[in-house]
């Protein structure tokens, strides 16, 4: 690659934190910084700092009624943690879903929601789980960090709050409680190693026929992935019948704002939405 001048292989979440504080590049998994960087972009940074061998930012945890998951765990991670089988499936159901086997061995949790693609596969089923993101940098001497919510992150396609110096070490979310279900769906030209033209995740507590705490998440539809609010105030304790479920669908194609591009137009990308919100809350009225 061009365009980086110095190389650092930090060991330390304090020695990558260190780094940022001098501007870096940060190399995680690389399946996207590649591209970039073959692309002419990317390269902005005189140092790449590649933090893979940095353990403790890798693996997936619960504590204190938190579930916590490395920025550096992968896609396999994921679809193969237990952890995650128990108490947040949609995340392995969006990571089998997500490029192709070899890809998901190196595509990390964090770099897909820093890449900001409004397309990020792992972002929607984050977004569902109130997902917060853990980011760490070097203040006064040391490490110090914080939290910010996931739905607050994203400015634009390729664009995020976090700081030039702060290095997300995490995603933490609360433990769903009893009862919670969740689905995930999208889709591309072809079914694997693809863009989404739509994505569209749909959660809540059951409780009877109806939808408690709903959360309803879009992706590849607009600037940023987003939450659809208008839709999840209409479905909030309703009955599933099918006049809540085609006011619901019809409600979340509204709250996008898809472009026209080569691997769909808005018009379809809008069709799409309807198709998915309605299979999608079908599926909970018969489950």
């Amino acid at each position: 690659m061009t365009g980086f001048r110095t190389y650092i292989a930090a060991a330390s979440i304090a020695e990558a934190a260190e780094a940022l504080r001098i501007g870096a590049r940060v190399l995680a998994g690389g399946t996207d910084l590649m591209l970039q960087a073959g692309n002419g972009g990317g390269t902005d940074a005189g140092t790449l700092l590649n933090i893979s061998r940095i353990g403790e930012l890798r693996g997936v945890g619960r504590d204190d009624g938190q579930i916590r998951i490395g920025a550096l765990t992968t896609m396999t991670d994921v679809l193969a943690d237990p952890l995650i089988a128990e108490t947040a499936p949609v995340l392995a159901r969006a990571a089998d879903s997500f490029a192709s086997s070899q890809i998901r061995n190196a595509a990390t949790v964090g770099g897909n929601i820093c890449n900001a693609s409004p397309a990020g596969d792992m972002i929607v089923p984050l977004l569902l789980l109130d997902a917060e993101v853990e980011l760490a940098a070097w203040r006064d001497g040391a490490v110090a960090s914080r939290r910010l919510p996931l739905d607050q992150v994203f400015l634009g396609p390729g664009q995020t709050c976090i700081e030039a110096e702060e290095l997300l070490t995490a995603v933490v979310f609360p433990a769903p409680a009893a009862g919670f279900w969740a689905r995930y769906r999208k889709s591309g030209p072809r079914p694997a190693l693809e863009i989404s033209i739509v994505a569209l995740g749909i959660a809540g507590i059951r409780d009877g026929d109806a939808l408690r705490g709903v959360r309803i998440a879009m992706g590849a539809v607009a600037p940023t992935p987003l939450r659809a609010r208008k839709a999840e105030a209409l479905l909030e304790g309703r009955a599933l019948d099918e006049a809540a479920i085609a006011e619901a669908a019809a409600a979340i194609a509204e709250e996008a704002s898809p472009i026209d591009d080569v691997r769909g137009s808005a018009w379809y990308r809008r069709h799409l939405l309807g198709v998915y919100a309605e299979r999608l809350l079908r599926d909970a009225e018969d489950d």
